[in-house]
């Protein structure tokens, strides 16, 4: 059975930092191509950053500088690092893989930036 736990979202002031975490199972996690993506009240979800399956890494440029996407192919995990973190952040952030015909996505965590 296929499965993506995200954790590590919560409430976090203007400044602070987040580390989200996404926990695979159920599938050759190596192969797969991994990403983050979020969705924020009455907006469509949006790409934040991936890593490819060979390493390479894509930021869009609202996260540049400030988040960092990683993946650990021997704990099956991919991790996004959030520095700085702005009230236009908060969204419900999800992971994804992908590979080939096959899309998984997780649940959601949500990230909360307020005063």
């Amino acid at each position: 059975q296929v499965q993506l736990e995200e954790s590590g979202g919560g409430l976090v002031q203007p400044g602070g930092s987040l580390r989200l975490s996404c926990a695979a199972s159920g599938f050759t996690f190596r192969l797969y191509h991994m990403s983050w993506h979020r969705q924020a009240p009455g907006k469509e979800r949006e790409l934040v950053a991936s890593i490819s399956n060979d390493g390479g890494i894509y930021y869009t440029d609202f996260v540049k500088g400030r988040f960092t996407i990683s993946r650990d192919n021997a704990k099956n995990g991919v991790y996004l690092q959030m520095n700085n973190l702005k009230p236009d952040d908060t969204a419900v952030y999800y992971c994804k893989a992908a590979w080939n015909m096959a899309t998984y996505w997780g649940q959601g965590t949500q990230v909360t930036v307020s005063p």
